[in-house]
């Protein structure tokens, strides 16, 4: 058997049946679960190639490197060929249409955000932030929003927390006390961020869903494979970017109901590094999302060592599952082992716990949704061998496909626009070149209350003689007053002495 209009052949089951993954249930979402080297990639190597050739876009992780192989012709081996025809499945080897993505742009093409995007809740979760220090990011997001700054980059946001914590005080009487010490430490994680390439992640040009979401003129879906063999490294930078790409999903793609075949389906490798030490808001959230975004025709495949990894409120609505072997020595990994043998239907032609552990590579247990939404009767089935190659792609080869990539070039130049740390400086230069001024001015003299005189080379008193003041009133003062008698007294005495003598020569006449 091929994949079908239905579905997407699985394998086949110990009994002779077909297990297939109806195109029409697949954004009921589903789990891949397994120890590792128990053929979980190659299980999603084959649904990412499979949902492809149906014509729906993938976005998946590639945490080995392994999944790289999905890129290039496959060569089956003689095994292989020979479980093929076991399977009655004509196998053609092929490559799927693949863009590969790296946030550090070193392994394909680039993938950025904004920080304003990514949003405080994500930001912290990113930061491994506190309940404290989460307030203060959130507080920086506010004041961004309220001053029409723009946060694009971690410079931004570095610029904007120095902002506000020298404007703390008035800050502090709108929203709230922002403490020194709360803003130092998230300095301090912004600084580990970027010392582990985090950085890259932020700035422009963002990523456009619609080159993810992409259908080629032959009618396959684009395979989007994300480099994530360094981004590991990081595991909480890895958990929050897929998050966030999963919630612009939810946010930017309108309904579609329950579509024929999904929109998009998105594998969430390394699921556990998503819920580790996650906050319940951030749990919440992922719930809400796994929840409503199937009705935006976008299924969720979550791959992880164990299903115990994954909340009981995400796992509950996980429908579609593969369960490859589990090994259970400690007490912790046998609840772990009792509690994914008890998430299936059970078949009574075998005990579910021990088929798990006898499980072995390239077989599962498959349990997926039928025509009705119901999961059907768990069986153990033997795998299908991909078309496409098994183990990853040389350097040389993934160049080829990055070259020829059909997004070649639109996100490698870095886009810096002005923002919110161009803003901000333009307003610190203008206050220092303000402060510049009045001191000039000061050392003039021509500032009220400057600071004493201006003084030579030789340190004489060179400011200039205040101006005589204005007369603020009509009243005359005691000196002037004493003045101006003096002044009657001698223009009468004078005016006597004329009159004597001008009197006296006419009498003599």
């Amino acid at each position: 058997m091929s994949d079908t209009p239905a579905g997407l052949f699985l394998g086949q089951s110990d009994e002779g049946q077909d297990q297939a993954l109806l195109f029409h249930r697949a954004n009921r979402h589903g789990v891949v679960a397994g120890a590792t080297g128990t053929g979980k990639t190659v299980t999603l190597q084959i649904l990412a190639q499979g949902f492809s050739d149906a014509g729906v876009p993938v976005f998946c992780a590639d945490v080995k490197g392994d999944l790289s192989g999905i890129s290039q012709i496959g060569t089956p081996n003689e095994k292989l060929l020979a479980r093929a025809a076991d399977m009655g499945l004509a196998l053609t080897p092929s490559a799927a249409p693949t863009v590969f993505w790296d946030l550090y742009g070193q392994k394909g093409h680039p993938i950025r955000t904004t920080v304003s995007e990514i949003g405080p809740v994500l930001m912290a979760r990113m930061l491994d932030l506190n309940e404290v220090q989460e307030g203060v990011l959130t507080v920086v997001f506010h004041v961004a929003d309220q001053e029409g700054l723009l946060l694009l980059d971690i410079d931004d946001l570095r610029s904007l927390l120095a902002y506000v914590g020298e404007n703390a005080e008035r800050i502090g009487r709108e929203v709230g006390h922002v403490a020194p010490a709360s803003i130092a430490a998230v300095q301090r994680a912004i600084l580990q961020l970027e010392q582990q390439g985090g950085a890259a992640f932020f700035g422009e040009p963002a990523l456009k869903l619609e080159d993810v979401i992409r259908v080629g003129l032959d009618g396959r879906g684009q395979v989007n494979v994300l480099d994530s063999t360094r981004l590991m490294n990081s595991p909480r930078l890895y958990a929050a970017f897929l998050l966030w790409l999963l919630s612009e999903l939810f946010e930017q793609l309108p309904e579609v109901g329950d579509p024929e075949k999904p929109r998009l389906v998105f594998f969430f490798d390394e699921a556990h590094l998503l819920f580790n030490d996650a906050p319940r808001a951030l749990l919440e959230k992922v719930e809400q999302v796994v929840r409503l975004i199937r009705s935006k025709g976008v299924g969720v495949y979550f791959v992880t060592q164990n299903p115990a990894d994954i909340p009981d409120s995400v796992l509950a609505q996980l429908g579609n599952r593969i369960q490859h072997a589990l090994r259970a020595y400690t007490p912790s990994e046998q609840k772990g082992l009792k509690a994914a043998a008890q998430s299936f239907r059970p078949n009574p032609a075998f005990d579910t716990a021990e088929a798990i552990q006898a499980l072995g590579v390239g077989e599962a247990l498959v349990s997926v949704l039928d025509d009705k939404g119901a999961p059907t009767v768990v069986a153990r089935t033997r795998i299908r061998p991909p078309a496409s190659r098994l183990g990853p792609a040389t350097e040389a080869e993934r160049a080829a496909v990055i070259a020829a990539s059909p997004v070649q070039g639109r996100y490698e130049p870095v886009l810096d626009r002005e923002s919110a740390e161009e803003v901000l400086a333009a307003r610190h230069a203008a206050v220092e070149r303000e402060a510049e001024v009045q001191a000039d001015l000061k050392a003039q003299g021509r500032v009220k209350g400057g600071a004493g005189a201006a003084q030579d080379h030789d340190g004489d008193d060179v400011r200039p003689a205040p101006a005589r003041r204005k007369r603020t009133s009509n009243r005359q003062t005691p000196m002037e007053a004493l003045t101006k008698s003096v002044r009657r007294t001698a223009g009468s005495t004078l005016t006597r002495e004329l009159l004597r003598g001008v009197l006296g020569s006419l009498r003599r006449r």
